[in-house]
């Protein structure tokens, strides 16, 4: 027992700190793509791609919360996109009453509007018991729908310019605003997820429900919390993204989903439940990010992207069997 000790402490180790491997992918790209793509290795393009990929960690964030718990949100995307513009909607019609009130009012709106997004999710998975995939699906729709129907399919591009100056700031000429916020996200995220009940309860739930449940845990009362949570980083997301884009885009969000939920299980999070770290996510979300971001300097068209990402996908899902499997034979 004591020689098998220090191999078990080794294992959940790594685990807590998500797999190397895709760290060690995340390395060998950025090492590839400077010595190919001229132009990568830059500190403009450092804060381009870490921006860019600011929205894709945050919506891994969520979808991380939601993987644990063995569900699934496929709605994320279309969250974003209808509470950017809805904000963005907010802000031009207010515009009349001033820059700041319209942009508070048009954040505030952006917000409320992936809260609710959310929390209906929660509701529907939790005391409807619909499964998530359904959930979350049928609410792709409704936002998506909703998403053309505010906007009448067309660009807002008449936002308050504080909000277009605050999206594009860059500290230090290294980090941008974007990202900062991301990176403030993230620890706040694992905080939660680490070190308090709230994080404690959601591995409990992907890893048993039922047993969970027996132990005196409101299991829906916490699935609902935990989409109402996604819905709101979603909203955040799509604030963020009508700042630093300075127009609120219908097509804003469409396939973000994907990319989140490839980012968590690339991350080593499993898909059955129970397992996951913020770690693994954001070095999938950055895995993703920096590749889109090399293929795009090389030239390659952005269908191949999106074919890459595929494939990256399914590999993700592949090990994540591979690996469940394992573990119910031991």
């Amino acid at each position: 027992m004591k020689q098998q000790l220090p191999l078990q402490r080794r294992g959940t180790w790594l685990q807590d700190l998500g797999d190397w491997w895709t760290f060690l992918i995340l390395i060998l790209l950025v090492i590839i793509f400077s010595i190919t793509a001229p132009g990568f290795a830059t500190g403009q393009n450092f804060v381009s791609t870490t921006v860019s990929a600011s929205n894709t960690v945050i919506l891994a964030i969520a979808e991380t919360f939601v993987i644990i718990t063995g569900g699934i949100d496929l709605s994320v995307g279309a969250i974003l996109g209808l509470s950017g513009i809805v904000g963005a909607t907010v802000m031009q019609n207010m515009m009349v009453h001033g820059d700041m009130p319209a942009l508070i009012l048009g954040v505030l709106a952006g917000l409320g509007t992936g809260i609710v997004a959310g929390a209906v999710n929660g509701f529907v998975i939790s005391f409807m018991e619909i499964t998530p995939f359904i959930a979350t699906l049928g609410m792709l729709g409704i936002g998506t729908g909703l998403t053309y129907l505010v906007s009448n399919g067309t660009d807002i591009v008449n936002i308050p310019p504080e909000l277009s100056t605050f999206g594009d700031a860059v500290l230090f000429n290294f980090l941008g605003i974007p990202a900062l916020l991301a990176l403030v996200l993230l620890l706040l995220a694992w905080f939660f997820l680490t070190k308090t009940r709230f994080g404690k309860y959601t591995y409990a739930i992907g890893s048993n429900a039922e047993g969970t449940r027996r132990s005196g845990v409101n299991v829906k009362a916490h699935l609902f919390k935990i989409y109402t949570l996604s819905g709101l980083l979603s909203g955040f997301a799509g604030v963020l993204i009508v700042a630093r884009l300075a127009t609120g885009s219908p097509l804003e969000g469409t396939n973000d989903e994907l990319n989140a939920i490839a980012s968590v299980v690339i991350g080593g999070a499993s898909l059955f439940g129970g397992r996951g770290t913020l770690f693994g996510s954001t070095v999938g979300a950055l895995v993703i990010s920096v590749l889109v971001s090399g293929l795009v300097i090389m030239g390659v068209q952005p269908y191949w992207q999106q074919v890459t990402i595929g494939v990256i996908i399914i590999l993700a899902v592949y090990v994540d069997q591979r690996r469940y499997r394992n573990r119910v034979l031991k």
